[in-house]
């Protein structure tokens, strides 16, 4: 039962206020129960009389009574409920009579009000109102703090009587049951089923990419283009890899899967690390590059042409004479259309406003070729609109005043159905109408820096309209698709005095800014009903195999706890392990051994298991026998016993239990093959050994198996064994070490020829390591060469050795940029590291920089060589699970020693035509001038003989529009790193340019202003000269031929309106406009160089795949 204890009776105190009788039931319910903006499907009153007040029991119900086809009951504890001590309140609460009888999963959705009234003069009343969704688990709602007792019992002020009187009062509840016409009003989502309710599933949030999510599932429910995506051939390519099969994926799951799918496949294949994800990029982009991506994918397909179907119209720019029959216009293929949203009222106004004619007459007139000035119009038209029709609404906008992006919430309303017939050309074709129904909303909620993302979608004719919030998908009624996304003032005025919390005041900033239309003579195409043969046979056969294995997975993870996993050692596992004990299982910065394992049931019967293994192997049961190995006081893991035969009933967990004493969940084993079956048993008073060879020459230790020894023989009748089993000459000398004694693993010391091993306390699974004994001279050699001369020194060795991945700091990794791991020692130190990396790269070590890494794999410090600090502390204590050790490595042309005081700088040459010619590495002492940068840059590059031979050293801004050049008295090593560097020979003209001429700033953009690309350069404006003339000179400045030049459009970019880029005709005189510091001149042409910019400081999105 849940407390809500409002109270609705105390406004300021200067307000008469009107009172209200409880038995003028629409009178009171106006006053105490404000509309909730739901339609009302049944209102009904109950009162109810109580007497004797203080004789009644502890929790009453009231007689039932019907509402809204539910029958409802007050429950009552007269003296409070037990639950909330002090016991001198009343709770009262509206409960749901006999739920048990309600059928499965019903729910009611009801706002009510519960009072209690004097019996002889009902304006004297204490009264609270509450709304809630009742259901099975939660069928009463109320106020456990309704009143205190003694505030019913006494008279209040203003009034001349208590509201409980003589121990009798009215009891009463008003019951609005509310239409729920979506099922999920007031829902708490807990168990709440998206595909069983409406049969999508959502999509999970992976960071900032809720618009890619909303924008995935409106191109899902395109069900032309799911279709088209799916024939694209994808039989041979990999998910993360391949964009079309990772999106086929996506929209496979979303069609079959009843819970919300994952991105992570599709992020990946776009080549986005995380961090890319999480850089907002904007939904309309992300679009773009998406279908440019699908389209290059689908030619040569039997998708090819489909997006060009779907989504792209024809708009016409065009400059029309008044007085003449002159035209000049060009015809341009859309994506998508841009709609200004500020100032405007609706959709209907946004068209008008994209297509409205703009007069030039006066000083504007336009330069008509051969009819010289003449008045004319100038504006857009759109020859013809795609299916599928994407508005982009301009939410987000340019602010000069405060020099940052803004989010317009202005309100903006748009329609279910919308004719466009209106903004096409007289040429269009008109055998169809051009009406367009609004098939989805894409909405954001928040402001410029973040929120939230969502859809509004109708996936066909006959589904309603449902929302795709990230992993949930409910039915919306038809005001949450328009009216609540229009954004501006909320609910039209007046916040009722209930609802004046923030959950309103938020709503402002939810509005639509995408929405897509389909025209309604192609709906039956685009959204055609999905056949089973629409979905390709071999992405159904793949996907259903993983969901096999998947679902195989989830079993053994359910079923695990029945389970144990036995790992077996074997000779041969023995032979190849490099390391302490007979194999490595938890050791800190070292791999564990791939053992042979096996899964096995904890009741399974050794007696089976044995039978298994031995199958495994290759070898008759009777042949083998298996050891259980412990983790001994020392930290070391030996044999200690072996497995008992003549048991039937002993089971592997047993065995795990009684026998593997502190062990792990695993049951460690080893592997004994009996030479001869007809004798099995071992020797009696005999102990097993294993025998590790410590290979001086080749610096390695390898298992040689193991052998059976009694235990009162010497430690030197070893020595003949050893050889024999060698092949070496019965009298070769060798040294016997005893590994890991009892003190911990990584010891290892000699041991004494003439004891025996039960002196030398020698027991079974012990290891005893040898090598052949050398003189001084022979072991003086092999240290000198840096090699371990003995076991101990290698012991040490392994003790101190980690493995450490180096990976390229800069470049992708290629042949001569490789991935690799070495092995080192903690001991060891930078010098040894690099030269190690030097050998491995086949680079001098001088001229290689390593960076630490975050544990996210981001570089984090460049290690200075002059430290010369030791692996263990370049490896530096890392607290949490230690993974593997990254160092990036950089390989230089020059020597660190001179890097440290000197600074690395790259110079981009771009000439004296704009054109990005040359990159010039450059390293200069810290302390040089850009001054002395430009005369080291002079030396390398070739001046135009006749030009002003000085040289303009600049940055771009961030916006990719204007340069940001140097003095030339700049120290280098002060310039912030990273830095982008251009260099330009300054022309003639700029040099000569007078005090009348303007020099402005020119970049250049393809379509948008946006996507900036190229170097921007500085120009000269000369007065009175037409712009057809000032072209000619734009043209030789930056060097174009003809034919591209005339694809060339300008534009003059101001930074202080919200307006389009305006478009410069030949007659305009661009002297003649006053240049604000910020305002240039746009070169809008297709970027050829690839090196397109994004807004400011925006990584433009690459989707690789």
């Amino acid at each position: 039962m849940d407390a809500l204890d409002e109270k609705a009776n105390g406004g300021p105190p200067m307000e008469v206020e009107e009172i209200v009788s409880v038995h003028d039931h629409e009178a009171f319910a106006a006053k105490h129960m404000p509309d909730l903006g739901h339609e009302v499907k049944d209102f009904q009153v109950f009162t109810w009389r109580l007497t004797n007040w203080k004789k009644l029991e502890k929790k009453i119900t009231s007689p039932e009574f019907e509402c809204g086809g539910h029958k409802w009951r007050i429950l009552l504890f007269p003296f409070g409920n037990s639950n909330a001590p002090p016991n001198d309140t009343v709770s009262v609460y509206l409960d749901y009579a006999d739920p048990k009888r309600a059928p499965e999963g019903w729910h009611a959705c009801a706002q009510f009000a519960l009072v209690i009234s004097n019996i002889h003069d009902p304006t004297i009343y204490t009264v609270s109102h509450a709304h809630h969704r009742f259901i099975a688990e939660e069928c009463d709602w109320g106020f456990t703090r309704f009143s205190e007792l003694r505030k019913l019992f006494s008279v209040q002020d203003g009034h001349s009587r208590p509201t409980i009187e003589d121990e009798s009062a009215d009891v009463s509840v008003f019951v609005r049951v509310l239409e729920d016409p979506t099922g999920v009003l007031w829902h708490n989502f807990v168990n709440y089923d998206s595909k069983k309710e409406t049969g999508y599933v959502g999509l999970k949030n992976q960071g900032a990419t809720c618009y890619m999510n909303s924008l995935l599932q409106s191109l899902y429910c395109t069900r032309y283009f799911r279709k088209a995506v799916y024939q694209i051939p994808t039989e041979d390519d990999h998910p993360t890899e391949s964009v079309p099969l990772a999106l086929q994926r996506v929209f496979y799951h979303l069609q079959t899967s009843d819970q919300p799918v994952g991105t992570t496949e599709l992020t990946k294949s776009f080549g986005w690390k995380s961090l890319d994800s999480f850089l907002q990029h904007d939904v309309q982009e992300f679009n773009r590059v998406l279908q440019d991506k699908l389209e290059s994918k689908m030619k040569g397909t039997k998708a090819e042409g489909a997006i060009q179907k779907l989504f792209v119209g024809k708009m016409k720019s065009y400059i029309k004479c008044v007085n003449v029959d002159f035209e000049s216009s060009r015809i341009e293929e859309f994506n998508d259309i841009q709609l200004n949203v500020k100032g405007m009222k609706n959709l209907y106004e946004s068209f008008k406003d994209y297509v409205a004619v703009e007069t030039l007459d006066g000083e504007n007139k336009y330069m008509a070729e051969g009819y010289g000035l003449q008045e004319a119009k100038k504006g857009i038209i759109f020859q013809s609109f795609p299916p599928v029709l994407h508005l982009q609404l301009k939410r987000f906008e340019y602010d000069i005043q405060r020099d940052t992006m803004v989010k317009i919430n202005d309100r903006h309303e748009f329609p279910f159905e919308i004719d466009l017939n209106e903004f096409l050309d007289e040429t269009a074709d008109r055998s169809q109408p051009w009406v367009y129904k609004l098939h989805g909303v894409l909405v954001h909620s928040g402001d410029l820096h973040g929120g939230h993302y969502f859809a509004l979608i109708k996936p066909d004719r006959e589904t309603r309209w449902l929302k795709f919030d990230d992993d949930r998908v409910t039915p919306v009624t038809d005001r949450e698709v328009l009216e609540e996304n229009y954004g501006g003032e909320v609910m039209n005025g007046m916040v009722p005095p209930m609802q004046r919390n923030q959950v309103r005041a938020m709503k402002r900033f939810t509005n639509a800014y995408m929405l897509v239309y389909i025209r309604e003579s192609a709906i039956d195409e685009v959204l055609a009903p999905w056949k089973d043969e629409d979905t390709p046979a071999h992405l159904k056969r793949r996907l259903e195999e993983e969901r096999l294995q998947m679902e195989a997975k989830k079993r053994e993870r359910e079923e695990q706890h029945l389970y144990l996993t036995a790992k077996v050692i074997t000779d041969q596992t023995f032979s190849e392990h490099e390391g302490f004990d007979l194999a490595t299982f938890d050791e800190r910065n070292w791999p564990a051994t791939d053992l042979p394992s096996f899964r096995v049931l904890k009741n399974e019967p050794y007696s089976t298991f044995k039978s298994r293994v031995a199958q495994h192997f290759n070898y008759p049961e009777n042949q083998i026998r298996l050891w259980v190995l412990v983790n001994r006081q020392n930290k070391t893991v030996r044999p200690d016993t072996h497995i008992p035969e003549n048991e039937p009933q002993l089971t592997v967990e047993a065995i795990r239990n009684t026998m593997a004493v502190r062990q792990q969940n695993d049951l460690r084993l080893y592997l004994d093959i009996i030479p001869d079956p007809s004798h099995p048993e071992i020797p009696p008073g005999s102990i097993m050994i294993f025998l590790k060879h410590f290979d001086i020459a080749n610096q390695k230790l390898t298992g040689v198996g193991k052998v059976y020894v009694p235990r009162a023989s010497k430690v030197s009748d070893l020595i003949p064994i050893i050889n024999e089993r060698m092949r070496w000459t019965p009298d070769t000398p060798l040294k016997l070490y005893e590994a890991g004694g009892e003190i911990k693993p990584g010891m290892i010391e000699l041991m004494k020829p003439k004891l025996t091993f039960t002196q030398s306390e020698i027991q079974d699974g012990d290891i005893i390591c040898f090598q052949v004994d050398m003189n001084e001279k022979e072991l003086h050699d092999f240290e000198a060469q840096g090699m371990y001369s003995n076991p101990v020194q290698y012991y040490d060795f392994l003790q101190n050795r980690v493995m450490i991945l180096f990976k390229p700091k800069f470049e992708e990794t290629d042949q001569d940029h490789p991935e690799f791991h070495l092995t080192l020692s903690k001991k060891q130190n930078y010098d040894v590291m690099s030269a190690k990396v030097g050998e491995r790269l086949n680079w001098d070590p001088i001229k290689l920089r390593f960076t630490t890494t975050h544990s996210n794999g981001t570089p984090k410090s460049v290690l200075k060589r002059s430290l010369n600090q030791s692996i263990q502390e370049i490896m530096s204590p890392t607290y949490v699970n230690p993974q593997t050790t990254v160092i990036l490595y950089e390989k230089l042309d020059v020597s660190i020693v001179e890097l440290e005081t000197k600074r690395s700088l790259k110079v981009i040459w771009t000439g004296i035509h704009n054109k990005e010619e040359s990159a010039h590495p450059f390293l200069l002492p810290k302390t040089s001038s850009v001054h002395d940068l430009a005369v080291e840059l002079a030396k390398q590059i070739k001046l135009t003989p006749t030009g002003t031979g000085k040289i303009r050293i600049f940055e771009v801004s961030k916006d990719g529009k204007t340069q940001k050049e140097f003095t030339g008295s700049e120290m280098i090593g002060n310039i912030p790193d990273p830095v982008e560097l251009y260099a330009e020979e300054i022309p003639q003209e700029e040099l000569e340019a007078d005090d009348a001429d303007k020099v402005i700033s020119v970049f250049h953009f393809s379509k948008e202003v946006s996507r900036t690309h190229g170097v921007p350069f500085r120009f000269v404006v000369k007065p009175g000269e037409k712009f057809s003339e000032t072209k000619k000179r734009l043209q030789a400045r930056i060097g174009v031929s003809d034919k591209d030049f005339a694809k060339y459009r300008f534009a003059l970019i101001q930074a202080a309106t919200f307006k389009q880029p305006s478009y410069i005709e030949d007659e305009d005189t661009i002297y003649d406009h006053k240049f604000a510091p910020e305002d240039v001149l746009g070169l809008d042409h297709v970027d050829k160089s690839g090196k397109t910019r994004t807004g400011a400081g925006e990584k433009a999105i690459v989707i690789r795949g």
